[in-house]
């Protein structure tokens, strides 16, 4: 019986994280791509980002701390569109979290929808200078 249930929780995991990467496949952004949202993505990205995903976006091989950071040019391993680099940010990546869940956290480890979007808008000017 034990191992039953962990298969149904395994599978209704797995189907949650489809449904969920569908949705935020559609999920459109809310914030313009303007000077201001991407100069306030800049700043956050170089505070909470840059140490793991480097200034210039292109990942990092890791160290003892922390794990190997990957490229942000070109295809995205969890997606590229808004709402996919939006949901990936927010969320984190699953099961290690290597990738931190920034819509998540409390105080300096969270920040809100509205920085997760400038984020985004500035991760497009990175992935636009390749």
């Amino acid at each position: 019986m034990g191992g039953r249930l962990l298969v149904l929780v395994c599978v209704s995991a797995l189907i949650s994280a489809v449904m969920m990467a569908q949705d935020a496949a559609s999920l459109r952004n809310p914030t313009p791509s303007s000077p201001e949202s991407i100069a306030a993505g800049k700043a956050i990205y170089t505070r909470k980002c840059a140490n793991c995903h480097a200034t210039s976006g292109r990942g990092s091989p890791g160290n003892d701390l922390t794990p190997p950071a990957p490229t942000l040019m070109g295809n995205l391993l969890h997606g590229s569109s808004d709402g996919e680099i939006f949901n990936t940010i927010k969320n984190g990546v699953a099961p290690d979290f290597n990738m931190a869940a920034w819509g998540q956290g409390e105080g300096d480890n969270h920040l809100s929808d509205d920085d997760i979007w400038n984020v985004v808008n500035y991760v497009k000017t990175l992935r636009a200078a390749q």
